[in-house]
């Protein structure tokens, strides 16, 4: 069952069912790309309609963000639970170690999906991890970068593509070439990789619980992170508001 939080569908599903799903979806073969939206995502999706179009056309959507929770039980459509998108990057290697299928990383800066890699078998007995790339900034604006980058992934043949490059650009990348690629499940993981490989420490798990990662995130990184957190608790609960008065009206 799907519902919609500011036109943005999202999947009524906890982690155990997405990583069933999910499974399902390597089974089956063909590409299909996963996101987990955050209020940020919602906000781009708002102002950006390719970004809104790729939403629409995820095989699967799962709450990442905290206040889009609560966003939902405002709106009277409760959601099961949070799916971090870290978490469930971490539960889906494991997945990927029990049943043997591939992964593949990419993104972040040199050296970090190597390291993420070499963490996570560590972690999970028999995770096979078929290449990691960290391709150059504004490679997706290259046509030989881009070739190259889907070649090497093509030729690994992974079950599971996890694609760190941050939104809007790891989503639009991987719907482009999807079909390409091969994957049964592509993935979104934002910095996901940092935080496995070390580079980045993740919030406490009382801050995560309690809606603060963002607050962590901006209290580590000001000048990467505030900004964008700042502007989305600006907008997001007024255009929140305005959602649920005309809901009300009608």
């Amino acid at each position: 069952m799907r519902i919609n939080i500011l036109d943005v569908p999202i999947d009524k599903i906890g982690m155990e069912q997405t990583i069933d799903k999910i499974e399902e979806f390597i089974l089956n073969g063909e590409p299909h790309l996963v996101v987990t939206p955050n209020v940020d995502h919602v906000l781009l999706t708002r102002r950006d309609p390719d970004f809104k179009k790729i939403y629409d056309e995820a095989n699967l959507s799962v709450v990442d963000g905290v206040p889009l929770l609560w966003a939902a039980s405002f709106l009277n459509q409760p959601l099961v639970e949070r799916v971090n998108g870290t978490d469930l990057f971490v539960n889906l290697c494991e997945l990927a170690a029990n049943k043997n299928y591939k992964v593949f990383f990419l993104g972040s800066a040199p050296g970090v999906a190597d390291r993420a890699s070499e963490n996570l078998q560590k972690k999970f007995n028999g995770l096979n991890v078929v290449g990691t790339c960290s391709p150059p900034l504004g490679f997706e604006h290259d046509d030989e970068e881009n070739k190259k980058v889907v070649n090497v992934i093509k030729e690994a043949k992974p079950d599971i593509l996890f694609v760190a490059l941050g939104a809007p650009k790891q989503e639009k990348w991987a719907h482009k070439y999807k079909s390409e690629l091969k994957a049964s499940v592509i993935v979104g993981i934002g910095a996901s990789l940092e935080y496995l490989a070390g580079h980045t420490k993740r919030a406490p798990k009382w801050m995560q619980k309690a809606g603060l990662e963002w607050f962590f995130r901006v209290a580590s990184a000001p000048l990467r992170y505030g900004r964008r957190y700042l502007g989305d608790l600006s907008f997001f609960p007024l255009i929140l508001m305005v959602k649920i008065r005309k809901t009300l009206q009608m």
